[in-house]
């Protein structure tokens, strides 16, 4: 009897050992969240959308698409920091969640480094320094010796305090010297607006959004914030090549999860993502708004975020910019 009785204990604890290994190998057995941290219809939102569709197909699972929206990213971001990291909650976190906000903000509820696993980079959208059509400036060196001659007096538009588009103007005050006023918008689209009436003469802002203004004749695009050129505005040239060396900006985008979450998954979910960036209608979608497919691994993705902290916080500090 006592043999048969050790036997199947013996057999239970075998049977036992073997379920964290069965539970992995079934991840996901259940639908997986993504979690996006803008409003629905936005541009995160209908990135992360066609991206979850995909997902799903190469997971066999579900994946729910849940807007958690509040302070820049902030809210939605935490969700993801404090989820239990086990795979099945996931977000789309960008350059103000990830590496502006902890310099930006006097108290972040998580921390980037620590809190989150970074799984890929999507996408990185560089930014067109466009001015209204009654600017006397057709050139980014031209437009800098306007505001060196009127030190003060010209403003630039952005979508609000700390984002890309603020970002990206107090860069281009730094590296050139000149002295101009940033107006903060509560969004893009009135400071577009805004910028197309002539109300604001300069703007940094998003491919998706400027290209039709610029090809329909609305505003002038002097340079993009990319290393190269855009194959949508192949005349426009880069900041770089305008005379501003190094000068690059993007908003980008990728996903994250919480930390600890099994190096297996985080694999499997960069995997699939970086293959569902190959397909072409993936691809085409990317840049049909400007920007450039991101992909690679999680630490390149890791790295990325640590060279970027790193630069912005030079640039919040020297600017002295304070949230909202």
């Amino acid at each position: 009897m006592r043999p048969r009785i050790l036997a199947m204990v013996t057999g239970a604890l075998v049977l036992a050992g073997a379920v964290p290994g069965q539970a992995q190998e079934r991840w996901p057995a259940k639908p997986v969240r993504l979690i996006v941290p803008y409003a629905a219809g936005g541009f995160a939102d209908i990135r992360s959308r066609k991206i979850g569709l995909d997902l799903a197909t190469a997971l066999g699972q579900p994946v729910v698409i849940e807007n958690r929206t509040g302070a820049g990213g902030v809210v939605g971001t935490d969700v993801v920091a404090k989820a239990p990291p086990d795979g099945y909650t996931i977000g789309m976190a960008n350059l103000a969640s990830l590496a502006v906000n902890v310099s930006l903000m006097k108290r972040l509820p998580y921390d980037p480094q620590k809190d989150l696993a970074p799984v890929v980079l999507v996408e990185k959208s560089p930014l067109i320094l466009s001015v209204a059509l009654a600017v006397p400036a057709t050139s980014l060196p031209e437009l800098i010796a306007l505001a060196k001659a009127k030190p003060g007096q010209l403003a630039f538009a952005s979508s609000g305090v700390g984002g890309a588009h603020h970002l990206s103007g107090e860069m281009l005050r730094q590296r050139s010297g000149i002295e101009i006023v940033h107006i903060p918008y509560k969004g893009g689209a009135p400071a577009a607006t805004d910028l197309i009436a002539g109300h604001v003469p300069m703007m940094f802002e998003m491919g998706y959004a400027a290209i039709p203004s610029i090809k329909a004749g609305k505003v002038r695009a002097l340079a993009v914030t990319s290393a190269q050129r855009l194959a949508l505005l192949p005349d426009v040239p880069t900041m770089a090549e305008a005379g501003l060396p190094g000068f690059e900006s993007y908003n980008w985008q990728g996903v994250v999860a919480p930390a600890g979450t099994p190096r297996e998954i985080v694999e499997r979910l960069n995997r699939e993502i970086n293959a569902i960036l190959a397909k072409p209608d993936q691809r085409e979608a990317i840049a049909a708004t400007g920007s450039q497919v991101g992909g690679g691994t999680p630490e390149e993705f890791r790295e990325f975020i640590r060279v970027e902290t790193a630069k912005w916080a030079r640039v919040v500090k020297d600017a002295n910019i304070q949230p909202e």
